[in-house]
């Protein structure tokens, strides 16, 4: 996306009304995501998404997207990290999503993000964003952001 597009999307994004209802909405929609990750609910979390959903991890170029590859994503995560915990330590939520700071702790087992396994446990904090789809009233996926090296012990 050029810059310009970019400043006029988010220009746009900016002017988004907050209001109380769309506020409980995406909140309760989060508050089902993330119960449904913590339950390894696959379908359950596709749920939350609308179907051009994207997964990307910020600054690597990954890139799963729609249905099938948010699928794909979470199947590749939680096979890399089969004892997964999630600790959020901080929220905002606003009617252009919801970004959250969290810290996974886990052992990593399988490929992840084009990383081979370590088998090494892992602390590593995450900054994500849910951005939402106004359109469809549900998340339109969700832009990762990590530290890779934390995850090759580099």
């Amino acid at each position: 996306m050029a810059d310009g597009d970019v400043r006029d999307r988010v220009r746009e994004r900016l002017g988004w009304p907050a209001d109380p209802v769309t506020h409980r909405r995406i909140r309760r929609l989060w508050q089902r995501h993330s119960i449904a990750e913590d339950r390894r609910d696959i379908d359950g979390l596709i749920s939350t998404l609308a179907s051009d959903c994207v997964y990307e991890i910020v600054g690597t170029g990954l890139r799963w997207e729609g249905h099938p590859g948010a699928r794909a994503f979470y199947a590749e995560l939680f096979a890399a990290f089969p004892d997964n915990r999630f600790e959020l330590t901080d929220i905002v939520i606003g009617p252009q999503g919801v970004f959250e700071a969290v810290v996974l702790e886990a052992t990593h087992e399988a490929p992840f993000a084009d990383l081979q396994p370590t088998g090494r446990r892992v602390r590593l904090e995450l900054a994500i964003l849910f951005p939402w789809n106004r359109d469809a009233g549900l998340f339109g996926g969700e832009q990762i952001f990590i530290d890779r090296t934390a995850l090759t012990g580099g």
